[in-house]
């Protein structure tokens, strides 16, 4: 989705080394919220986005599936209905996510600082019992930053929207072409965490340019004692005089196996009594995205990502016809491991891709075109679950700035699967991104336009 635009700025420079000290926390800052002119009160300031977007889309089956909002790992989920619409949709959604943010120095090069933030679709929070920020911290010009509490992974942060639009050493939120939720949404990342602790260093001058390195690591949601949960990222982000490089890889044990980079890390399921009924998982990815400023005007930019599962087997957690299953991925239903257990989950491995290009027409106008292809994934499997499908996204779009806080966009892009069936195992449902379903049409388009208001 097309995000807000603003002013390119010239050829944007390094940073000095007389600046090293200060400048950590700076783009400490940079990384923690969204850039925007804060309305600020004392140590606090406030900042935000406010989004309104229309799309139309083809190929749609209006609620196809069988078993509505079921997880597309359970087998009950692959049946269809019959007898439902299919055609273009039109739909639309609004996003609000203001970011209250506090910081204060208090001598000897330390300041402490804090970040509140939670996001609304539609007028409802994102994600029921989850904040996007919720913590404290403190830095330090020459040691780096220390931060506590509840706050979105590297993993998606760095591909979705706002971070994903900023261009070199600039808040420029480029108005064309960033990623899209195809890229930020899909693969083996978690996206929020609720117990964690994240230490960033100082930037460290490195081929001409400067280099931050970071740890994150989270203990998940209480309550898990057999399967503990635990979540590690590591972060390296450099930043030269036209060159930006995001490296970022996790390792993650006993959360929800997911195939979705917005996914909170908490626990197996969302229900520590499961804990003495399951078997361990885990999965992890390993991306690299590159931002090439050719000029003041061309962006190039891509990525790569290799994800990983471990699996998870299928158990039911509570009795009944209507029982409690667990978080189960990659299963070959009706099939048994070795020691005759049923129902396995299989490991498997994908690699996804990305490539996008940015143009500034002038000071108000962008254009920019991206791809993204959703590889197939390699397991041992033997029931099909989407190992063997792809999805292949190409988007255009432009963006208009109206003024500092105001920008216009519109978009249009053409999804095309691999194959009619079951969708590419790296894809959180079967319908994801677009409504346009794998298993009733093997293509589709969407057109969207929208508003963006950044405060």
């Amino acid at each position: 989705m097309p995000p807000p635009n603003r002013r390119l700025p010239h050829q944007p420079r390094p940073l000095r080394p007389q600046r090293t000290g200060t400048a950590v926390l700076a783009l400490g800052a940079a990384l923690m919220a969204a850039p925007a002119t804060a309305v600020e009160f004392g140590p606090f300031s406030l900042t935000g986005f406010a989004k309104a977007e229309w799309t139309s889309t083809t190929n749609v089956c209006e609620d196809c599936q069988r078993e509505l909002g079921e997880n597309r790992q359970r087998i009950w989920a692959d049946d269809l209905a019959f007898g439902k619409r299919f055609g273009t949709r039109s739909e639309h959604v609004t996003l609000f996510q203001p970011y209250l943010g506090a910081k204060q120095r208090v001598g000897g090069g330390f300041e402490l600082f804090g970040l509140l933030s939670q996001r609304w679709r539609d007028g409802r929070v994102d994600l029921d019992g989850w904040l996007y920020e919720r913590n404290v911290g403190i830095a330090h010009e020459d040691w780096g930053r220390l931060t506590v509490g509840a706050m979105t992974t590297r993993g998606w942060s760095v591909p979705d929207y706002p971070y994903s639009f900023k261009a070199i050493g600039s808040d420029f939120w480029g108005g064309g072409v960033g990623s899209s939720t195809a890229w930020s949404d899909s693969g083996a990342a978690y996206g929020l965490l609720s117990r964690a602790v994240r230490y960033m260093s100082r930037p460290v001058e490195f081929l001409g340019g400067d280099v931050l390195l970071e740890a994150t690591y989270d203990f998940g949601k209480s309550g898990w004692t057999r399967n503990r949960p635990s979540f590690l990222e590591l972060y390296a982000k450099y930043i030269g005089r036209d060159l930006l490089v995001d490296l970022i890889v996790q390792s993650a044990k006993n959360g929800e196996p997911v195939a979705w980079g917005k996914a909170p890390f908490g626990g197996l399921t969302p229900f520590p009594a499961d804990d003495p009924l399951l078997g361990g998982s885990s999965q992890g990815m390993a991306m690299l995205m590159v931002r090439h400023l050719l000029n003041p005007q061309l962006e190039l930019s891509g990525g790569l990502r290799l994800n990983r599962w471990s699996g998870a087997y299928a158990v039911q957690t509570t009795p009944g016809a209507q029982g409690r299953w667990n978080s189960m991925f990659n299963v070959d239903w009706g099939g048994v491991d070795a020691n005759g257990v049923p129902n396995p989950g299989y490991a498997a491995r994908s690699t996804d891709g990305m490539l996008g290009v940015r143009y500034r027409w002038d000071d108000k106008l962008t254009i920019g075109g991206g791809l993204v292809h959703l590889g197939q994934a390699r397991t041992k499997n033997p029931s099909e679950r989407g190992q063997s499908n792809t999805l292949t996204v190409a988007s255009a779009s432009v963006g208009y700035t109206l003024n500092e806080h105001v920008n216009l966009y519109a978009s249009a892009s053409a999804y095309q699967y691999g194959r009619k069936g079951l969708a590419p195992l790296s894809v959180p449902a079967h319908d994801a991104f677009t409504r346009i379903d794998a298993r009733v049409a093997k293509r589709g388009n969407a057109v969207a336009v929208g508003v963006n208001f950044t405060f």
